[in-house]
């Protein structure tokens, strides 16, 4: 029997058996268990629980009956309050530990939808002629095989309705073994999938695809190679994806294959406290940096800065430039590619004088950004981060080499029953108001 001491970021438990250290899955801090050690490392090793002699009164019942094999959710056995404190220790360990830094205040976590809230999800689909067809959904944990899933609990219902319906589909389709991916996107009631075919469908294939499409009162589209190739099956019935920021009157639109943020509900969340962080008014100038197709660079336009957004993606900044456009922005919403890896001076001197600035990178983080941050840098900058490591790395950059101080951080759950930690941090330079 083992003690588990605490969780790692991964949310695994942490023990120490005979002086190594040990990462239990599905064991909890306080909890007293016995394990199976399935891998072992010469620093660490990795076990799963075999029995629980003593329960974590954080302990819960997963809400999803595939919970035990589905490797999309690893912490739906851990109350809901505590996945998001495990998150907070996290991220201020991350500053503390990477950056050096500790910030002023901690704001309140950002909470939205914990079940139903994935408007986009892929699926991974494996023809497997012993369990008569196809098998749709997640990968198993720690494996490449497909779970045997017949629901999702983090899958908006109308979607988690559609796997075994989709299950029959492929199964039943020519080219079922020539189909390894389905992508989901959700936009309103709007649904898209997106199959990815590495041979072409035969009349019978369209026939069966078309039906489902009538049947389900979804949009289906191919995909034969990479993203550019993506087509609509039945071109007259397409129609764009959608989402709304309602606090700011903006639509935004989207393709497919595009990014926005999966949790809806946070996102309103995420944008009203990035705006409000930032204290936008008329006649500023602010820059959104990874602005993507306009998330926040247009609630940034509509409290009446003029706002320019930076994204490497050409496909993205023509889709940023129309979505001002239906929005009514376009007079004070600019958008500029811009490779921000490799030439971060060189975008920010093109900028010029800034009053604030919204950083949402990937996961990389922005390290080449606040690098090139000079002696006229805004006295006002706001960091989203996907990624704790990366955030605590430039916050370092940030407050001991620029000058700014970390007044405020906090985390953002984007994705419940999941380890991944999703931050908002608000950095002010000398001088500018509090």
């Amino acid at each position: 029997m083992v003690l588990i001491e605490s969780l790692d970021q991964e949310g695994r438990g942490v023990a120490r058996v005979d002086g190594k250290v040990t990462f239990v899955d599905g064991a909890l801090p306080g909890e007293v268990v016995e394990i199976d050690v399935w891998k072992r490392k010469r620093s660490f090793d990795l076990a799963n629980v075999r029995t629980l002699a003593r329960e974590s009164s954080q302990r819960v019942t997963p809400g999803c009956p595939h919970f035990a094999r589905c490797g999309g959710c690893s912490l739906q056995h851990l109350d809901a309050r505590a996945q998001v404190a495990m998150k907070q220790r996290v991220l201020e360990e991350d500053l503390r530990r990477i950056g050096g830094v500790q910030p002023e205040s901690i704001l309140p976590p950002i909470h939205g939808p914990s079940w139903g809230y994935r408007s986009r999800a892929r699926f991974s689909v494996r023809y497997v002629a012993k369990k008569g067809g196809a098998l749709v959904g997640f990968h198993e944990r720690k494996t490449h095989l497909v779970v045997d899933m017949d629901s999702c609990a983090v899958l908006p219902p109308a979607v988690s309705a559609l796997i075994s319906p989709l299950r029959r589909l492929v199964s039943g389709l020519h080219l079922a073994a020539r189909l390894p991916q389905i992508e989901i996107a959700v936009g309103g009631a709007h649904v898209v999938l997106s199959l990815r075919v590495l041979d072409a469908p035969d009349a019978h294939d369209f026939a069966q695809l078309r039906e489902f499409e009538r049947a389900h009162a979804v949009e289906i589209q191919l995909q034969t190679k990479g993203p550019d190739t993506l087509r609509p099956l039945t071109p007259e019935a397409a129609r764009p994806l959608e989402y709304r920021l309602p606090e700011f009157d903006v639509t935004l639109r989207f393709a497919p294959s595009e990014f926005t943020q999966i949790n809806r509900g946070v996102n309103e969340r995420l944008v009203a406290r990035a705006v409000g962080m930032l204290r936008p008014v008329r006649g500023q100038r602010v820059a959104d940096l990874f602005c993507g197709l306009g998330n926040f660079t247009l609630p940034l336009a509509r409290a009446g800065a003029r706002v320019t957004g930076l994204e490497g993606s050409r496909d993205l900044v023509e889709r940023a430039r129309s979505n001002a456009q239906i929005n009514g922005l376009s007079e004070c919403a600019a958008f500029e590619v811009a490779d921000l890896f490799r030439d971060a001076p060189g975008a920010m001197g093109r900028l010029g004088r800034l009053d604030a600035l919204l950083l949402d990178p990937p996961r990389d983080g922005a390290q080449s950004v606040v690098e090139s941050l000079g002696e006229d840098a805004p006295m006002r900058l706001v960091y989203v981060s996907c990624n704790p490591a990366t955030l605590g790395r430039d916050a370092g950059i940030l407050v001991r080499q620029k000058g700014y101080r970390l007044i405020e951080a906090g985390v953002v759950n984007m994705f419940p029953h999941t380890s991944h930690v999703e931050s908002i941090a608000c950095f002010i330079r000398d001088g500018a108001p509090g």
